[in-house]
């Protein structure tokens, strides 16, 4: 269950797509050269954490290891791991290096090439980005300015809030390409509260802890970081 290369987002992939709630594996972090990387799926989403090598012992949150073969016993003994979001999960299932796939490949019997003159430079490599992230938020009402519970879902580029998390219909979905800013908010009478600064309207909305409304102010900076990525590299190439 030791992946070694493995990236972050495939990591996500293949133990949301082929894993089970408390399905884990280890991997060397993208971060640093003396860390690794813990990817454990609860429910539906991948949270990850840090295993840190010193060089004589291996921390995992509170505990120590003085070797690998102790940090592999702990792991033996299916513990539970609490995350700052208060998620709560128990590691049952490593997810193993070696996966047989069934062999439904099929042989090809037709190969033409579409278009002539295009070299290597014309592949362009291009997806869209995986963070994604949902959960209750308080909202601010844009009239009556009293606050009512959401459930928000990030997907893509697209902030949606429901009425609750049962709720098929959203009730808005912001597109994040117009948002100009996301910044913490003192100006409410409420703790742990952020806003979106859209063209015709900011809205104000507030988490349950500082941690939580922390993350959710990381990754919707990381989407309009992404967002203005994109737009200077089209930009550029239309300038070429």
């Amino acid at each position: 269950w030791y992946h070694d290369n493995l990236t972050r987002h495939t990591a996500e992939a293949l133990l949301l797509s082929n894993g089970q709630d408390g399905s884990y594996l280890l991997r060397k972090s993208n971060e640093r050269e003396d860390l690794y990387s813990l990817s454990v799926r609860g429910k539906d989403s991948v949270k990850h954490f840090h295993i840190e090598h010193t060089g004589t012992s291996f921390k995992f949150g509170f505990n120590e290891f003085s070797s690998l073969k102790e940090l592999v016993m702990h792991f033996a003994n299916q513990p539970l791991i609490g995350s700052e979001t208060g998620t709560l999960i128990v590691l049952k299932h490593p997810y193993p290096r070696q996966v047989e796939e069934p062999s439904i490949y099929e042989s090809v019997r037709v190969h033409t090439a579409m278009q002539t003159g295009r070299t290597e430079s014309d592949l362009v490599p291009n997806a869209p980005s995986l963070g994604t992230k949902e959960g209750y938020l308080v909202k601010q009402g844009r009239i009556v300015k009293n606050w009512k519970t959401r459930w928000f879902t990030l997907h893509r580029n697209e902030l949606k809030y429901f009425k609750d998390q049962t709720a098929t219909e959203p009730i808005r979905a912001l597109d994040l390409t117009e948002c100009s800013a996301v910044q913490f908010d003192y100006s409410q009478e409420r703790v742990n509260c952020f806003c979106l600064v859209f063209p015709l309207r900011t809205y104000y909305l507030c988490a349950k802890t500082g941690i939580e409304a922390d993350e959710w102010i990381k990754i919707l900076r990381w989407k309009l970081s992404q967002i203005r990525k994109q737009l200077e590299e089209r930009n550029a190439t239309l300038s070429s």
